[in-house]
């Protein structure tokens, strides 16, 4: 059976990918898991880059890749401090990953995204806005930053209006080609309902 992915705005970024006149290939800044999406990209003939920082996350990621005999080239590493160099990497993105750090860490991850980006590079970023159900949950740590639980432990969630965010995307000089906000309201598994807002973005490093 052909896995099913869902991350539909990873499919979106890679048709802007493939309208851009740049090398096919792709890093993704937090590739493990037991799905992981850099695989849509294999199977579209890109060359494809990981980094992870947590090993058990490697650990699925490798499994999957040896399930389905693929090599999508993920290692461990963290996305504030990439190991590629100044303009190298045509593509790259942050799949529900980078909220989950600090906003200064968050502001690092974008611009070291930016510096290994070739001239007309893209990259895709998204972030869990304030429409969110868990905007205000949890032991506040920063200014919309939350300890929340998550997998048995304790996550930073850090929760964006617009604005905000695409005022980091300025700092660091990227170009807002897409912009998608989601909201939509949905079911728990103890019958109540919950709102889920996150903001898609596709940037261009000019």
């Amino acid at each position: 059976m052909k896995t099913i992915f869902r991350q539909n705005q990873l499919f979106t970024f890679m048709l802007y990918c493939n309208g851009q006149e740049l090398e096919k290939e792709v890093l993704d800044c937090g590739a493990g898991g037991r799905i992981p999406p850099l695989a849509i990209f294999k199977d579209h003939g890109y060359k494809t880059y990981g980094i992870e920082i947590d090993d058990e996350q490697i650990k699925r990621a490798n499994e999957f890749e040896k399930e389905n005999d693929i090599e999508l080239n993920i290692t461990k590493g963290d996305m504030r401090s990439l190991p590629f160099d100044d303009n190298s990497m045509s593509y790259a993105y942050s799949y529900n990953s980078i909220f989950h750090m600090k906003k200064e860490d968050i502001s690092k991850s974008i611009g070291e995204i930016k510096r290994i980006l070739k001239p007309n590079g893209l990259c895709f970023i998204n972030v869990i806005s304030t429409d969110d159900h868990g905007y205000g949950e949890g032991e506040k740590v920063g200014e919309g930053e939350y300890l929340q639980d998550e997998h048995g432990g304790k996550v930073i969630h850090s929760y964006f209006e617009r604005n905000e965010i695409e005022e980091l995307f300025k700092k660091h000089n990227l170009d807002v080609v897409y912009r998608e906000v989601r909201v939509r309201t949905g079911p728990t598994r103890d019958g109540g309902k919950i709102t889920l807002g996150y903001i898609d973005y596709i940037l261009e490093k000019k």
